[in-house]
């Protein structure tokens, strides 16, 4: 005969398997769980009854996830197959104090930039242009949200403090939650993300300079929970300027991706870009061309000329002395911006799946190929 106290331990280790989506922990391991009753109800049938309350401690009031953890939760406990259990959820907060506890936890297993430690192994990419206009966060967007729809653990810094783009196109209109001084992120079509524009909003402008600069990528890295990540991208400001410096000196293991546009204009600036691995341990990974093409009733239109992405490649090439492969063309596609200024990655399916055309084979082609080892 099944008892109340075997069902309370026996769900406590199914509960254990239920992960916050925030901290990417057990919501046990969270000391979430506060206490499990069980008390046996009218039977049905042969299988014994239970009514089973599941006392649940949140990390901050009116999380935004809530509701997510309850069904999980809801979904341990009624797929239980040894009895008929009927859950009864009882949410609440916890104490200022186990709160406390709980980040300083945290904070003390990581200590530090958690990128930047032997063993790391998160595949750190860094989109750099020469010039603004070319679509860099645009690929940036497309890029992660990929990577999130192909089943990778995605994260993504926007580090154009002073263009910060990554809100508008992910659909963002939040801020990251607060934890005792360690920030979430918000995590949007899979991808977790950090930007200033959810901070200042977008109508501000930075004026930030060299430390304070520095500083704040420094925030975004160290006091922000990202968990294990399988890849983080960093959207750069165009040039190479203070951020480009400061990405390489916080994260030497990022690999460099450039992004042009087919003409010379664009192409000769973009080379810059690249040549910053000259003066710091930065590998550049590859180059993207962007706007290669326009399509037009099955005609190819080279609006802005052609070749430019070849002329970044070979030129890096030969002054870096090792290969930087063209890694894409993407056309001109007017669903990038109109979409993407909707809110959802053109990349993406309105269900968040990557889509099945050629727009969607490119951009599995670019994560897939970055992801190999060199």
């Amino acid at each position: 005969m099944t008892d109340a106290r075997h069902i309370e331990a026996q769900i406590y280790e199914r509960l254990s398997k239920v992960i916050d989506p925030e901290l990417g922990r057990s919501i046990t391991d969270l000391g979430m769980i506060a206490a499990i009753n069980a008390v046996g109800a009218t039977s049905q049938g042969d299988m014994p009854s239970y009514d089973v309350t599941v006392h649940v401690e949140l990390t901050v009031e009116g999380c935004p996830l809530s509701q997510t953890i309850t069904n999980q939760i809801n979904g341990a406990i009624v797929s239980y197959p040894d009895a008929k259990l009927t859950p009864h959820i009882e949410v609440s907060s916890m104490s200022h104090d186990k709160l406390a506890d709980l980040v300083a936890g945290l904070k003390a297993e990581r200590k530090q930039n958690p990128f930047n430690k032997p063993g790391v192994k998160t595949r750190i990419f860094a989109i750099a242009s020469g010039k603004g206009g070319v679509g860099k966060s645009s690929v940036s967007a497309n890029l992660a949200a990929t990577f999130a729809a192909l089943g990778y653990d995605t994260a993504a810094i926007d580090a154009d403090i002073y263009g910060f783009s990554l809100p508008k196109l992910f659909g963002v209109h939040t801020q990251p939650t607060n934890l005792n001084g360690m920030l979430m992120p918000v995590t949007a079509w899979g991808v977790k993300l950090i930007s200033i524009g959810m901070f200042a909003g977008a109508d501000r402008a930075i004026l930030w300079r060299g430390p304070r600069l520095q500083r704040s990528l420094e925030q975004f890295l160290s006091d922000v929970w990202w968990g294990d990540p399988d890849v983080l991208l960093l959207d750069l400001a165009p040039g190479t300027g203070d951020m480009a410096i400061s990405v390489a000196q916080a994260l030497p293991n990022a690999e460099l991706v450039v992004v042009t546009t087919p003409q010379p204009s664009a192409s000769d600036v973009a080379v810059r870009s690249g040549l910053v691995a000259l003066q710091v341990p930065m590998k550049v990974r590859g180059v993207v061309e962007n706007m290669s093409w326009y399509e037009h009733k099955g005609e190819r239109l080279e609006i802005f000329g052609a070749g430019g992405g070849r002329r970044v490649s070979d030129q890096l090439t030969e002054t870096l002395g090792y290969d930087v492969p063209l890694l894409a063309q993407l056309p001109l596609d007017p669903d990038l911006r109109e979409v993407g200024e909707s809110g959802r990655p053109a990349v993406l399916n309105e269900d968040g799946a990557l889509r099945s055309d050629a727009l969607g084979r490119t951009f599995r082609e670019l994560a897939e190929g970055l992801l190999r080892s060199e």
